[in-house]
């Protein structure tokens, strides 16, 4: 039996990594910005909305995220939402809402 590791976001959609990376460092936030290029699509989000088309890029949390959670709320080139979950310093969650489809 393989274990086959998680698609690199990169990979599967690299305008929306190259996206996220220049919305972070517009941000100032340039250490997330780097994570940008070897975020992976853990888990896709499973609220059967077709207008969503978010994933976990670390393991979802058993509820809340607690301390060190913050939300960022980018402006992305496309119409539509880029929002990020971040705990502490890492990316756990990315939200993408009314945006075209992911290729």
């Amino acid at each position: 039996m393989t274990h086959e590791e998680p698609a690199l976001v990169s990979d599967r959609w690299p305008r929306l990594a190259a996206e996220l990376a220049d919305a972070l460092r517009e941000e100032g936030e340039d250490d997330l910005a780097e994570q940008a290029a070897g975020l992976r699509v853990l888990q896709q989000c499973d609220c059967g909305d077709d207008f969503c088309q978010s994933f976990y890029t670390q393991p979802p949390p058993d509820g809340a995220y607690g301390p060190g959670h913050r939300n960022i709320g980018l402006s992305p080139e496309k119409p539509g939402m880029l929002v990020l979950d971040v705990v502490d310093t890492q990316i756990m969650y990315v939200e993408v809402i009314d945006r075209p489809p992911l290729r």
